[in-house]
């Protein structure tokens, strides 16, 4: 390995470590809370040092949000492809992300819902990138329950989308609720809904 690749390794070690330091602020902060100055206190770094690692804010954003994608897939997604196509896939995501956002992969819970609600309605480039990232979600939950119809695990008149849009609900409301009651409740009465939603009648 020549100088400038060590440099370059060592450079890439500390943004992933950065990154990874970020994503947890942003998950309780938002991502507009983030700034070089508090994550040099964070990290214990030097401004200057973490100033070579990005370029603009936006650029930090943006990379918080990549490195943020990469733990979730790593999380949620990586595991439940490891189950077999139908039911047993989507609830295999459903278990993933209910327990992603409860034992606090993140301190804020899911770190998509947090920088969602503080993005919403703020348009340009890191709204966009969120928006990617939660339709990507959807659209897997999507697959699994059209995989789970084709089956015959679910009724054939089954609205894949629809069911997907009430999942994704029902996951998003325990995360929220969990946080701001400090309880994990909220996460067994999603189950039992989502349960309750995908046992055929």
């Amino acid at each position: 390995m020549t100088l400038v690749d060590g440099r370059r390794a060592r450079g890439d070690l500390s943004r992933q470590a950065v990154l990874r330091v970020a994503v947890d602020l942003a998950s309780v902060g938002g991502l507009d809370g983030l700034s070089i100055g508090g994550l040099a206190s964070a990290t214990g770094m030097s401004k200057s040092g973490l100033a070579g690692l990005f370029g603009s804010k936006q650029d930090l954003q943006l990379a918080v949000i990549a490195a943020a994608t990469e733990i979730f897939e790593q999380q949620v997604i990586h595991p439940a492809l490891t189950a077999p196509a139908g039911l047993p896939r989507l609830r295999a995501v459903v278990d993933a992300f209910l327990d992603y956002s409860e034992h606090r992969v993140f301190t804020g819970g899911c770190f998509f819902n947090a920088v969602a609600a503080e993005h919403r309605a703020k348009p340009g480039p890191v709204r966009d990138a969120i928006a990617v990232q939660l339709r990507r979600r959807g659209d897997f939950i999507a697959e699994a329950v059209a995989r789970a119809i084709a089956a015959g695990d679910l009724p054939p008149s089954t609205d894949a989308d629809q069911v997907a849009f009430q999942i994704t609900s029902l996951m998003d409301a325990a995360n929220g609720a969990s946080l701001l009651d400090d309880s994990a409740e909220p996460y067994a009465r999603a189950r039992r809904a989502i349960d309750e939603l995908l046992t055929p009648r």
